[in-house]
């Protein structure tokens, strides 16, 4: 049976007053009914309209709170007049109407205040404040009227008993998987105000240098502006701030200021010092909580130090994101440190608590007929980037030189992207590589960009194919054998399938082969007696949400929680993970925060409508590119192909945001 009451979000209308049994409608938003595990929601209200859940809601409150909490906003922000006057009325007249003030040319001027808040507001906050309180006084207009007509407060006016929790979230935060304040860092690039467009990535994204360059960009599928023309470059904006700095030699820029340390007692063991575990010691640290960070390689900073190429991510600037968190007073790194099951056992002893944060290192075989990987030319993945970028970044090893080869790369993400442009530079005769998918998965899956510059520099792909057999002469790879697939639309509906083209094999002469299907963890560091909760990943099973794993203070994040991921998404959960190892270290509880509980709902409703027509901002203003280094200039040596945008470019593509903030409120 539904729980839903009224709902009025996106246009569709759901009235369930009065109604029962089968007769109760249902929606497919996902609105959050329950606030978290032991809190009912009584009513949801945002940027689209709202839903109520408990027919006893007091609507008339609920909509002067939401008016509140926007009054609050505009007051701080104050850019425009609309906004900031319109939030104060709003809030005046719909609390005079609820204390059994009001009369009924109230009602005329809150509909001719939201209308032109809605159409000369700066932002799209004050565009969209209005929209569920306009639904509210149509919906339930006679709520209103009661108050008016009897000159009565409304049922819960002065009543303590319920609680309403905000948040101000934009489509391309709520697309981000840690919630970077991405319109506020824009606009200090916009203003040439760097240190506040730094100082507000790093409140949840300290890895600024590094998610400048080499981050997948899921905000830009989420940016609103791609309804009317195109994406803001929010990327590439992000790096604007952290290069700054560095350039300028500045001192650290913090989102706020670095607590004293503690002296306590308390201390938190890392595993790992990929983006993962320095992103959490970096929260921790900024609350005076002594860290120290385990790690197994001689340098910092896991599989983006040794396993993305320089070409994309330089190390230099790399570690200015690492010197970042290991400047901070109290984090301390141990390298060269492998943990073993018995060593963590220690350490779980010695620490408050601890969080695994390594990575998947383990490439995961092909697998396909006569698969050796002792065989001369089988070449796992994550072996062959060490030796490249430990040799190119760090002179560690030996070069690697590939002339006269042929590399041949089955995969379809990153990983893979990394190792066909990287046998480029270590001058193979012919790279080629593999894939069971189409061309616009693989983009997808990595991004337009590094699949264009691929091509470019001369990879061959071949799409819907995948290794029947490998081919030695019993002391080397010389050849494989491919099969070719084809899409066959699903006869009931479904996602078409591949089905193998008879005889459509062929054979493909081959010095190495690199398997880049996916990496898996290397478990031996978890002591089997803990017998922890594992998924059918084989990765540490967590609620996806507080990040502890079965074991009482032992917590997870990145790559060895949920697989292979990217680095904002290692970042994201890092940052949860210490905010709750924060708390958990004083009181052996796990809690969220009101923020993250409602970053939580927002995610599920989704804050993005890509059917919506944009409307007041003009059209065709082209993205900013910034400039790559020639295909030529590129293709033998590993500088730096993202040369960034210019200052002037910068903030002329800063302008084209729209500024997407949104509120978002639940009461309980």
């Amino acid at each position: 049976m539904s729980n839903l009451y009224f709902s009025y979000w996106q246009g569709e209308v759901i009235d369930n007053r009065g109604k029962s049994g089968d007769d109760l409608a249902t929606t497919s938003f996902k609105f959050p009914f329950a606030y978290d595990d032991s809190t009912a929601s009584k009513a949801y209200v945002g940027w689209d309209g709202f839903a109520i859940f408990d027919e006893k809601v007091d609507v008339v409150k609920l909509a002067i709170n939401y008016a509140k909490q926007y009054q609050e906003y505009s007051e701080a922000c104050g850019r425009c007049a609309p906004g900031r006057w319109g939030g104060r009325i709003l809030y005046d007249i719909f609390d005079k109407i609820g204390r059994g003030e009001g009369t009924l040319s109230d009602i005329e001027h809150l509909k001719e205040i939201s209308s032109t808040m809605q159409q000369t507001s700066k932002c799209e906050i004050g565009k969209t404040v209005p929209t569920p309180l306009l639904g509210m006084l149509k919906y339930f207009e006679q709520d209103f009227l009661n108050c008016i007509n009897n000159k009565q407060k409304s049922p819960w006016y002065e009543s303590d008993n319920d609680k309403y929790i905000a948040n101000i979230t934009a489509p391309c935060m709520d697309m981000c998987p840690a919630h970077v304040d991405i319109p506020a860092y824009i606009e200090g690039v916009r203003d040439g105000l760097y240190d506040n467009a730094l100082s507000a990535t790093r409140k949840t994204m300290p890895l600024a240098h590094t998610c400048g360059r080499v981050c997948p960009h899921p905000c830009e599928k989420a940016c609103r502006r791609t309804n009317l023309d195109g994406a803001v470059a929010i990327m590439e904006l992000k790096r604007i701030g952290a290069d700054f700095e560095t350039d300028h030699e500045l001192e650290w820029f913090h989102p706020t200021k670095p607590k004293k340390p503690k002296d306590d007692g308390k201390k938190v063991a890392v595993i790992g010092a990929g983006p993962a575990g320095l992103t959490a010691a970096y929260y921790l640290a900024l609350e005076g909580i002594k860290v120290d960070i385990f790690e197994e390689l001689p340098v910092l900073g896991g599989e983006v130090a040794v396993g993305v190429p320089q070409y994309r991510m330089p190390i230099e600037k790399y570690n200015k994101d690492i010197e970042l968190v290991t400047s901070m007073p109290t984090v301390d790194v141990i390298t060269n440190h492998r943990v073993t099951a018995d060593r963590l056992k220690e350490i779980d002893e010695e620490y408050d608590a601890t969080l695994l944060a390594f990575g998947t290192r383990l490439s995961k075989k092909i697998g396909c007929e006569n698969e050796n990987p002792k065989m001369p030319g089988y070449w796992g993945a994550i072996d062959m980037l060490d030796q490249i970028n430990l040799w190119e970044k760090y002179r560690i090893g030996k070069p690697t030189d590939l002339t006269g080869k042929t590399v041949v790369c089955v995969g379809g993400g990153f990983t893979s992207m990394d190792v066909v442009r990287c046998s480029i530079r270590a001058n193979a005769k012919k790279v080629v590589m593999l894939y069971r998918r189409d061309e616009k998965t693989i983009i997808n899956n990595t991004t337009l960009e590094e699949y264009t510059e691929a091509v470019e520099e001369g990879v061959e792909f071949i799409f819907h194919s995948a290794i029947n057999r490998i081919i030695d002469d019993g002391e080397k790879i010389v050849k494989l054998v491919i099969d070719r697939y084809e899409l066959k639309p699903d006869p009931n509906g479904g996602r078409p399938v591949l089905e193998k083209i008879e005889g459509g094999e062929f054979e493909l002469d081959c010095d190495f082969v690199v398997p880049a299907v996916s990496q898996s963890a290397d478990l031996q560091i978890l002591p089997k007696e803990w017998e922890l909760k594992m998924t059918s990943w084989s990765t540490l099973l967590t609620n996806g949400k507080d990040f502890m794993t079965s074991r009482p203070g032992l917590f997870a994040a990145g790559d060895c929680e949920y697989g292979p991921m990217t680095i904002v998404n290692a970042v994201g959960q890092a940052k949860r993970a210490a905010s709750v190892i924060s708390r958990y270290i004083y009181d052996g509880k796990v809690t969220l925060t009101d923020a993250e509980i409602m970053e939580d709902h927002t995610r599920k409703l989704g804050a993005y409508n890509k059917k919506e027509q944009i409307k007041g901002w003009m059209k065709g203003i082209p993205r900013a590119n910034s400039e790559k280094l020639g295909v030529d200039e590129r293709k033998y040596n590993n500088l730096e192909v993202n040369l960034g945008l210019t200052a002037e470019e910068a903030q002329m593509e800063a302008e084209r945001c729209m500024r997407c903030y949104y509120i978002g409120m639940v009461a309980v």
